[in-house]
């Protein structure tokens, strides 16, 4: 356990993932108020951190609160919001395709862009689970005739109480396979343009932060940039998943309720 608690020590930031980490649907996983409670009781700074993109930060700041987290939504990044500050940068002032849910669509509104079906600048892809084959055919189209084409995020699957649900990632295989094209931009975890931008966000270096997820490929991925990453195996991955990865934790715990249990010890040993 010493060998846990010393690598929390230097984490001045925790990025915590939501799907599979704090709740599966609408159940609250074990731990998840006690980590927060503790969190706020020693000023540790926090931003919950989701590539689900199907979501405005509004909505996952009321579920947080419906489950009994009191979370305001300046303390959530999503990949959406990231895409948006993104293309921002990269793409200013152009016209969007955009294939995701209308709180995705609203983000880009709200950060100034055009959304059109009419000759776009760009072709967006975000997890949509108001997907329609018409809005495929659409987005293929687009891919197809060499719009720049931009992911919000990677993931394949999107837990649930009861199993899995497509996510992005399939998605991205199905264009692929019809276009032959896969994005030319990913956004989210782990890539670069959303280190960037969490960086820019919370005001630390990106060393300083700490990710806290149940993705091996995405969530622990972002080790590569020096991030210290734990990995919960109460979503997505299990145990004996991580013989068989390439991104490998520098904490593994059960649940959120004893990655708790580890940094309440980190903080007895500070004062």
């Amino acid at each position: 356990m010493q060998d846990k608690v010393d690598k929390l020590k230097n984490i001045r930031c925790f990025l915590i993932d939501m799907d599979g980490t704090i709740y599966l649907g609408d159940h609250l996983l074990p731990g998840a108020q006690e980590w927060l409670a503790l969190l706020e009781r020693h000023n540790v700074a926090y931003y919950f951190l989701t590539n689900n993109s199907s979501r405005s930060r509004l909505e996952y700041a009321d579920k947080l609160n419906r489950l009994g987290l009191e979370v305001s939504q300046e303390r959530i990044f999503t990949s959406g919001e990231a895409t948006a500050i993104y293309l921002e940068k990269e793409f200013p002032g152009a016209s969007l395709y955009v294939v995701g849910t209308p709180p995705l669509q609203e983000e880009f509104k709200r950060h100034g862009f055009i959304l059109t079906e009419e000759e776009p600048d760009v072709a967006v892809l975000g997890f949509d689970t108001t997907l329609t084959y018409d809005k495929l055919w659409k987005l293929c189209d687009w891919v197809r005739a060499g719009l720049p084409y931009i992911a919000t995020h990677p993931d394949i699957n999107c837990p649930t109480e009861t199993g899995f649900k497509p996510d992005i990632g399939a998605v991205i295989e199905c264009v692929a396979a019809s276009t032959g094209r896969r994005p030319d931009v990913i956004v989210g975890k782990p890539y670069e343009p959303i280190v960037t931008a969490l960086a820019d966000k919370t005001g630390f270096p990106v060393a300083a932060h700490g990710m806290i997820g149940d993705r091996l490929y995405t969530d622990i991925a972002l080790g590569k940039w020096g991030i210290t990453t734990a990995l919960v195996l109460s979503g997505e991955t299990k145990a004996d998943d991580l013989a068989e990865s390439e991104f490998q934790p520098d904490i593994v715990v059960a649940d959120i309720a004893e990655m708790a249990a580890l940094y309440r010890k980190v903080l007895e040993e500070s004062h």
